[in-house]
């Protein structure tokens, strides 16, 4: 019972926030506000927008062929079919539960192709890998660049007080899992060793797969259709068309950030990213339009590619 109570609280509790944040935000707004908020939604050019979903569906196709590496490392031979449509369902599946979607697509090659639950798993985990990798890059950069601006953000919105207990917290934890992880013989312990066993195998695939430049070079056109994503919309407003490549690489970053760690970003994306623009002196209404415009479209393609793909995996996959 408790266990079933913690699960639906896991999903409903950010879902919550989110909603609560949401409404929180726009009744800080007068009348005057909300119809200038309203005549951006009524003016934007779609068009960019559209162009935009192109580019998200692009990183689709990319992250389900780029897959394949790793997969073949590990003596899976799935094909882009299926790679494709256990990718759409597990950025579905993440809507609800933040990481879940990874869980989902091992799952699916589980059941489809045959292979063990641990290594496939251990090839997303390798991908997730990388791509922080990469997004750590990404916010070197926007460091960089915008040092000022973001050191300002993040002081305002997060008090270095919770940013201290926070780590305090953090390394404790470490330390008494290191310590249980290499001295502790109880049961759960030695069977989440076989686990991680298995998880290495996928996660060293990159570093030993013979197509690693490939794997690579998939890795940064992934990305660079994230950044084409999010770049395109900036046109469909007047208010945001002429801002900078650096506001755009911070307003990327807090936005990827914040899907990364929430329920798809329900919420708190449009509101940071109103944030982060106002910073660079875009007003709020035009902020809030343009991030509520950014999240809804990738809401929009991944509920509808996730969809789709619960009903055609069935009958794309030779085991049924």
């Amino acid at each position: 019972m408790q266990s079933k109570l913690a699960k639906w609280l896991s999903v409903l509790l950010p879902i919550f926030l989110g909603l609560g944040l949401t409404i929180y935000s726009y009744n800080s707004f007068n009348e005057k506000q909300m119809a200038e908020m309203k005549s951006y939604f009524v003016n934007a050019n779609y068009n960019f927008v559209l162009l935009s979903l192109v580019f998200a569906v692009l990183g689709y196709v990319l992250r389900a062929y780029r897959w394949k590496y790793t997969l073949s490392e590990i003596g899976c031979q799935s094909g882009f079919k299926i790679n494709f449509l256990a990718v759409s369902i597990g950025y579905f599946v993440n809507l609800s539960v933040p990481r879940a979607g990874e869980v989902s697509r091992a799952l699916i090659i589980k059941k489809y192709e045959n292979q063990p639950f641990d290594k496939v798993f251990g090839t997303i985990i390798a991908e997730r890998i990388v791509d922080l990798i990469i997004l750590l890059f990404f916010i070197a950069i926007a460091l960089f660049v915008e040092f000022a601006t973001l050191k300002n953000f993040l002081l305002t919105n997060i008090p270095l007080e919770k940013l201290a207990v926070l780590a305090i917290a953090g390394v404790i934890c470490t330390l008494l899992f290191l310590y249980l992880y290499f001295y502790s013989n109880l049961k759960i312990i030695q069977s989440l060793k076989l686990k991680i066993e298995g998880l290495k195998v996928g996660a060293f695939s990159v570093v030993k797969m013979p197509h690693k430049w490939l794997f690579l070079f998939y890795t940064l056109m992934i990305w660079l259709s994230y950044v084409l994503m999010f770049y395109c919309t900036t046109f469909a407003l007047h208010a945001t068309a002429a801002i900078t490549f650096g506001t755009i690489l911070v307003a990327f970053v807090i936005g990827s950030l914040t899907i990364a760690f929430t329920n798809g970003g329900f919420g708190f994306f449009p509101i940071l990213i109103a944030k982060i623009l106002f910073l660079y002196h875009i007003p709020l209404e035009a902020g809030n339009a343009f991030g509520w415009i950014v999240w809804t479209s990738q809401l929009l393609i991944t509920v509808i590619l996730g969809i789709l793909a619960f009903f055609v995996l069935p009958f794309v996959s030779k085991n049924k």
